[in-house]
């Protein structure tokens, strides 16, 4: 673990050059990890342990549209996937990957296989951050882990494929073995982290769901949707308005500024393009950053992750969900976006 210098404040890195795959698998050779959950994080995270030859196996329930997924990507029923309490029973390490609403509701099952000395590793903080909401308490006797990779399982494997790493972080909330730390690491090399940096269990749930209302989700479709709007209403069309709100920003922008930074994008744009970005980034940031503070304070103390476990809950969750999502889908912005990205020139 090195110390690492962001902006002149210090933090604990960890990379693939002083912790290399090789070393990973030597740390994990006699462990068989069992991930729980197909969904979400579950096929990235074991086809790329997979790939970089561990000994990998998934727990999914039978008669799913994600257990028939897991049989399409090669897992095979009977030998590298199982039921989840037989996965949990064969696993030394126990990646909790299903959603945070399922792992409440399976956590009685996962519980009685934590044995001595397995391990439970998250990729989210939120069960065990909200224990006293979620009554996810592991025994005193397992190692408790998180890696948690900054992105979709989706982005984790195309990057894996790519011959790159996508940055996780990593925490121990409970080391009951003496091992929990290269437990950790390993494992975080073993999905395909880029890097690995030091979090606790609570900073990566706070982050993380402030990130996805935030500036990830939630506020980048607000802030999209409040220009197109303005755009439309004063006369320009659904095409104009799709790219110069989203088309420029994702494709030509977003890569430029993710490889250079935002301080090379204003140094390298039109002087009258520089003007306008430094006059009214500051009345953005006065009118945004109320919002964010509340959005803070609501995960903070709780309110949000119990809207979240109270919405999942319910009997009728996924229709309410997939109503919400089909607005969303069929809205003019999206159904533009639709048209503008088959008209790509790698589209035709």
């Amino acid at each position: 673990m090195a110390k690492m210098n962001f902006g002149g404040v210090e933090e604990n890195v960890v990379t693939r050059e002083e912790f290399p795959l090789s070393k990973a698998q030597e740390v994990l050779k006699d462990e068989i990890i069992a991930v729980i959950g197909y969904g979400v994080q579950g096929p990235g995270q074991s086809l790329n342990l997979r790939d970089n030859g561990f000994n990998v196996i998934v727990g999914q329930r039978k008669e799913s549209k994600t257990w028939d997924k897991a049989v399409a990507d090669g897992w095979v029923p009977g030998e590298t996937l199982f039921e989840i309490e037989e996965a949990c029973e064969r696993g030394t390490i126990i990646q909790y990957l299903l959603s945070d609403a399922a792992q409440i509701s399976v956590w009685d099952t996962v519980k009685k296989h934590l044995t001595p000395g397995k391990a439970l590793y998250f990729s989210h903080g939120f069960g065990i951050t909200y224990k006293e909401r979620t009554g996810i308490v592991p025994p005193a006797d397992v190692d408790v882990i998180l890696v948690a990779p900054k992105g979709s399982g989706t982005s984790l494997r195309r990057m894996f494929l790519e011959g790159r790493g996508l940055n996780s972080s990593y925490a121990i909330f409970q080391d009951a073995t003496g091992r929990a730390f290269e437990r950790v690491v390993a494992l975080g090399i073993g999905v395909g982290s880029g890097y690995l940096f030091e979090t606790d269990f609570k900073r990566e749930v706070f982050s993380d769901l402030t990130g996805e209302r935030g500036t990830l989700m939630g506020a980048i479709q607000g802030l999209l949707l409040a220009q197109y709007e303005v755009l439309r209403e004063n006369g320009h069309t659904p095409s104009e308005a799709f790219n110069e709100t989203v088309e420029e920003l994702t494709q030509s922008l977003m890569p430029l500024f993710a490889e250079n930074g935002m301080d090379w994008m204003y140094a390298n744009c039109s002087t009258t393009a520089q003007r306008g970005a430094l006059d009214w980034m500051g009345p953005f940031h006065d009118a945004t950053k109320p919002v964010f503070e509340k959005l803070y304070k609501e995960v903070a103390n709780g309110n949000e992750a119990q809207r979240s476990i109270d919405s999942n809950s319910q009997s009728d969750y996924r229709e309410k969900l997939e109503q919400e999502l089909k607005e969303l889908r069929e809205s003019e912005m999206w159904q533009t976006g639709a048209v503008v990205r088959k008209l790509r020139p790698e589209n035709n």
